[in-house]
This record gives structure tokens, sequence and C-alpha cells, in this order.
């Protein structure tokens, strides 16, 4: 009998799980295919004229370079595309789309307003809308907001004007209403590095603080557990209204009241059960969140906080407290489940992760609950809303400091060849604890893991010169030991230059060498300096573009600048012996050179090229000169062991100058997918016949070379550990 009841559990266990694939699958094609076959095809990559409907707020999108430029602030938001006509509406549509527009009039739409706006639809990356509309010119508001809208914008303004001042500050409205404007990118970083990114904006944990507050004040009110149940659930609706019913909400809602049923209920089997009904929820009334990674943290961290955290809460009770087992149970048992995922988007493990959300645990509940009391007393009662403010800035400010000082540990670093097996080796381990309980064995086998991940993960050990990843864009480290490097270049984007050095462990940099101030060289300026001391930088003659270098300019502030010029030189002392770095380009003299398609031949020719040598290799860093200042060093050069490749390997290249280079690695730095073409064929062909080993980071990622008296290893980020380089 127990065997035929077993079976037939298998048989409807599996009926289950085909019943939803079938479901799930139908409704992405029925919605995927609503979009492809849309009107709004019609009109991609034309200019015209649309009339759209606001769905999110407006948010101001990070600065972006492209090419050798930074782009102007944007705002985004997705809206519903409800017409396209010159002069009146000739297509009736119901499409949503992603908005970008420069118009700083956009700041002010609230959801639910309609305008209209002439511009640009192409293709978009995003699965859920039908295209991206980049707006021309002004948009015109057809439309003012309702009183409602007008309502919950004046709360979440208010509330964002009383919180300012600091990174504590900033994290207010983002944990209270989801309002991430004043979170500035360097802290969004220490947050997601010590793994407390889930605390920036509104998720899951902050709308059960909310609906487990509202239930206990409604005790006070009501008699019966429905009833306060149902205020709860309106209380809920409202709270989803004032933090905006976008994706991300409508998900940490649905997990919230995972939570909130199970409390009322008090059954496991019942929340689980619950649980697999707002999965299914949310993935038939938004297919697109089945391939959202923040829909699989939000339910597998559900998922700990009900399978999980209970087991591990009994077994520490064993060894401490209760009141303490409970309070860590709940990280650890979503950092165990959220590991997989989590490292397969930000490669890395954080060692910091769970005591970090163990010291900020016990002031959540205090944010969410004053801060949300705080917000809807903003708009008429001020004083009050200070006040609370105020009282919780302290605690806010200490969520701040933990990730900080989180952030400055070390993480172990897991390259993309070993991310698969890491999540396999994790859900195992998991496995294991949960449900075969073989504990003693799955953590030997998890320290085990860590350990081989410590001594697999990249730059590796004694690594001499590292190129980092940083998409289109320029940043060579040559490592003096001790913590200490030469930086060559930051990059375009500061978050990515930031993360490459922390992985490089570089904490000072006696000498900074910009070789000029287009973006993708300087951007990442920002990030270079978070802290990190710099010494001296070294820069060009040429201060163009003049808005870069006043930005490089204000970031630097009080570090000591040399405009330099060939023939200068400079030793440094390394944990190897002396280094030796001289210039070779620009000198003092006037050239023309003749411009080349591109970003501007003038500032590129303005490059500072210079040498680096020690006891183990030689170097050659040209920044983006092209071959009319290439030939007129070509003859003070000689072979090179390692050469940074002349803008990103493109088609203008000299070739006297690279034969008398004859480097025996060549290290691209290139954007993958980039519009350039770089690097170009012929200039791969040229290096090839040279004999020089290639590496390019849009197929490699970051680089790092070891070398040992001219004898040289390299090593990459996309999964390749040691390799020699046969020289000659």
């Amino acid at each position: 009998m127990g065997t035929i009841l077993s079976a037939q559990r298998r048989k409807g266990l599996a009926v289950v799980i085909a019943l939803a694939l079938l479901l799930g699958s139908g409704v992405m094609s029925l919605r995927q295919m609503s979009i492809e076959n849309s009107a709004t095809r019609k009109f991609m990559q034309s200019n015209s004229v649309m009339v759209l409907q606001v769905n999110t707020d407006p948010t101001l999108t990070k600065p972006k370079v492209f090419g050798s430029t930074l782009a102007p602030d944007t705002y985004s938001f997705l809206a519903t595309a409800l017409g396209v006509g010159e002069m009146s509406i000739e297509y009736h549509l119901r499409i949503p789309i992603r908005v970008i527009t420069q118009d700083l009039r956009a700041s002010t739409l609230l959801p639910g307003q309609l305008f209209r706006a002439k511009g640009t639809l192409r293709p978009s990356k995003e699965g859920r809308v039908a295209g991206m509309f980049l707006v021309r010119g002004a948009i015109e508001v057809k439309t003012q907001s309702s009183r409602w809208a007008r309502t919950l914008g004046s709360i979440r303004l208010h509330l964002r004007e009383i919180s300012q001042g600091g990174d504590g500050g900033a994290l207010i409205p983002g944990m209270v209403l989801g309002d991430t404007s004043l979170q500035s990118t360097q802290f969004r970083t220490a947050m997601r590095r010590s793994g407390l990114t889930h605390l920036t904006a509104v998720s899951g944990a902050n709308f059960a603080i909310i609906s487990i507050f509202v239930l206990w004040c409604m005790q006070w009110f009501f008699r019966t557990l429905r009833w306060r149940i149902i205020v709860t659930s309106i209380a809920l609706a409202g709270f989803i209204c004032l933090v905006r019913p976008s994706p991300s909400v409508l998900r940490a809602a649905a997990m919230a009241s995972v939570v909130l049923f199970a409390r009322a209920v008090g059954k496991r089997s019942d929340a689980l059960a619950a649980l697999g009904f707002a999965i299914a929820a949310v993935v038939i009334g938004d297919p697109w969140q089945a391939r959202d990674p923040g829909f699989a943290l939000s339910v597998l961290a559900t998922s700990g906080l009900l399978l999980l955290a209970p087991r591990i809460r009994k077994w520490l009770s064993k060894f401490i407290p209760l009141s303490i087992a409970g309070a860590l149970s709940v990280p650890i048992a979503a950092v165990v489940l959220c590991s997989p995922i989590l490292v397969a988007l930000s490669g890395y493990l954080g060692p910091m992760t769970i005591i970090a959300n163990l010291l900020a645990a016990p002031v959540v509940a205090p944010i969410t609950v004053l801060g949300f009391i705080a917000a809807l007393f903003a708009p008429n009662f001020p004083l009050i809303a200070h006040l609370l403010v105020s009282l919780i800035r302290i605690p806010a400010a200490w969520i701040a400091l933990v990730a900080q000082r989180s952030a400055r540990f070390p993480v172990v670093e897991i390259s993309t060849g070993l991310t698969g097996f890491l999540v396999a080796f994790i859900f195992l381990v998991v496995t294991a604890i949960v449900f075969m309980k073989r504990k003693k064995l799955a953590l030997v086998a998890l320290a085990f893991l860590l350990l081989i991940s410590w001594w697999a993960k990249w730059p590796g050990q004694q690594w001499q010169v590292a190129n980092c990843d940083v998409g289109q864009g320029d940043s060579m480290v040559i490592n003096l030991g001790n913590h200490r490097a030469i930086v060559i270049d930051a990059g375009p984007d500061p978050t990515l230059e930031e993360r490459c050095l922390n992985q490089l462990g570089v904490r000072e940099i006696p000498l900074l060498v910009l070789s000029h101030f287009h973006a993708d060289h300087v951007e990442g300026v920002a990030g270079l300096i978070n802290h990190r001391r710099v010494s001296q930088v070294w820069v060009s003659s040429n201060s163009e573009p003049a808005f870069e270098s006043a930005r490089v300019h204000q970031w630097l502030v009080g570090v000591s600048w040399v405009v330099v010029t060939a023939g200068m030189s400079m030793k440094i002392q390394s944990q190897r012996g002396e280094i030796f770095a001289k210039v070779l380009w620009p000198d003092a003299g006037d050239h023309s050179f003749g411009d080349l398609p591109g970003d501007g031949s003038a500032i590129n020719n303005s490059s500072i090229a210079l040498t680096i040598s020690s006891i183990d290799f030689s170097l050659f860093s040209g920044g983006d000169l092209e071959p009319p200042a290439q030939a007129e060093i070509a003859s003070a050069l000689s072979h090179v062991d390692i050469y940074k490749v002349c803008h990103h390997g493109s088609a203008y290249q000299d070739a006297t100058f690279m034969s008398h280079l004859s480097p025996s690695v060549s290290i691209i730095s290139v954007g993958t997918g980039n519009s350039y073409g770089h690097p170009a064929a012929q200039t791969i062909r040229s290096l090839t016949r040279l004999g020089s080993v290639i590496y390019r980071t849009d197929r490699s990622g970051a680089i790092a070379v070891s070398a040992r008296k001219h004898r040289l290893q390299v090593r990459t980020s996309a999964g390749a550990w040691w390799q020699k380089v046969r020289l000659g």
C-alpha cells in the first residue's frame, strides 16, 4: 500500500510540474508574440511621434561613456505606448516601452500621466518591452496627474528632501519607499560587495516588516484574526501604490504575503503552498520575472526563511542562546540559498556577508517602521517627520558604516569557468544539509570548495602586470608589492575599476598615469580613489577635452600633478627591486598631424607613451597613439615582453612601430561587441606575424602576467589558469 501511495504522489508531482511548465511557457509565448507582432515594429529605427502613459517614476540614470565621451544625464522610465502619429493618432496601441529622455521635465512626471514626444524607436534587450524610445527634444505633457498620484508623489518627495545628507540619509528613502535616487554609485557598490544590497531598496523583508507591524497594530481595533488580516492586506495594497507597483515591488509583496500568511496560520506546510502560489501568480502576471535574477533571489531567500532557518536555529541553539541563534539563522539561511545566484552575478563570495547582515539586522525593522510613519507625516506634519527621520539617521548610518567597512575585506573571487561548478556544488551541499542530514560531510566539502576557489582565483599569486576588464577602455596595473601599484589609465566605469583594484589588493598608488583625458581612460578615477591614496599623477600636455580634465582635477584634489614630456623618468622601489618608468611621448615640439576617423586624433596623438622595465619584464604602453605619433618614436623602441596595444587594437597602427616593439605578449583592452570594430583583423594579423601571443579582454576578461626574469605566464579571469608563454 505504501509503495502504491508513493507512486501516486510521484505521479501527481510529475503532473503538477508538467502543467506548471506548460502554463509558464504558454503565457511567456503569448506575451512575447504580442510584443513582437505589435504595430511598433513598423516604426522601428525611424523618427515618429508617440503618445505614452507613464508607468514608473522617471529615474536619473548613471552617466555612461560612449566611445571617448561621457553621455549627458538622462531619465529612464517605463511607459505604455498608446498611439503613434504625426498630427493625429494613426495607430492605437497598448504596448510597454522603455523611454529615455534628456528633458528635465521628465523628472516631474508621475505614473498615470499622458505625454507626447518625438523620437526614435529602437530595439531593446529588455524582454518585457517592445522597444526603447529615445526622445528627441522636449516632451509635451497632455494630462495632469490625479490627486491620488500627486499625494503619493508628495509623500515620496518630502521624505527624500528631509532625508538628504550622507550615505545613511540616502539609505532611508530606499529602505522605506524604494527611492534610491540619493544613493551614490560608490555606496551601492559597497552595499553589494558587503552583501547588503537588498537593503538599498524595498524588498520582501521590508514588506513583511510593514505587514507584521500593521497586523500588530490591528489587535487594538479588531478582536478576530480574520479582520486583522483583511485590514493588513488593504494596508499592504496601499503600501504597494506608495512604493510603486513595479515588477520588483510586486514580487517583494508576493513574497511578503507568504511570510504574513505563515505568521497567520503558523504551519510551515501551508506557508510552502502559499509560496508556490505566489511564485505562480507573479510569473503568470509578468512572465519575464522568471528570467530576472532578483526574482530567483526573492524566492530563494523566502525559501531559506521557511525551510532552512528553523533547522539552523535549532542546531545553533545547542551552542549559543536561542535569541542569538534566531538572529543568526535568518541571514545564514538566506546567504546559503542565494549564494549560487550571487556568485553567478558578481563573480565573488563575500566572507563578511553573514557578519554584515547580522550587524545590520537589528536596525532594519526600526528604520522601516519609523521611516514609514515619517513618510506619512512628511507632507502635512514636517516637524514630526523630521524628528522621526533624525531618530533613524543613526541606525541608517550604522548600516552604511557596516557596508563600507565590510566592503574593504577581501572576497573570494570566482572565475567564470568555475561559476557553474560552484553553483552545482553549493546546491548539492545545501541539499545534503537540509534533506540528507550529512552536515559534517557537507561542511567539510564546502570548506574544501572555498579553499579551492581561493587558490584558483584571479589574478593568482606572483602577478606583476594586470590589465583590468573595464569594457571599452584602458586600465593597466603594475604590482609593486605590499598592496602598492602603478596604474596606467582608469577605464570608463568607476565600479569596474574599483572592483578590479579590489581584486588585485591595491591600496596605495605611488604613480597614476593618465595617458590622455578621453572618458574611456579617466572616468574610472572616481572608483580608483575610493579608499586608496594616490601620491602622484602624470598627465599629458593636452588638457582637452576640458570637461573631463576638470572632473579629474576635482577628483584628485591634493594629489601632486606632473605634466610630462619625452625624456622624463622615475624610479620606484618594488618588492623585486627597482622599476624604471621612462616617458617617450609627447615631446616638447609642435606637431600638426592629420585627423583620422574616430574620436579625435589631436587628443589621441598627445597620449603619454612610456616604457616600464624591471629585472623581470619590460612593457610599453602608449594610450591611443595613432600612426603619425607612433612613427615619431619608432626609432627609440626595442623589443618588449608586454605591449599594451595602442587604441584598443584599432586598424590605425604603424607597421615599423610594431616591428620595433616585437612584443612577446600583446594585451588588447576592448569592450565586447563594441561598435568600433576593435580590435581590427589586420592589427591581429600583424601582431601574429611578429610571433606575439595576443590576449584581449573581450574574450579573456581581466588578464594577469607573472614574470620571472623575462619568462612570462598569463592568467585570465575567464577561467584560464597560468599559461606559459613561449618566447621567440
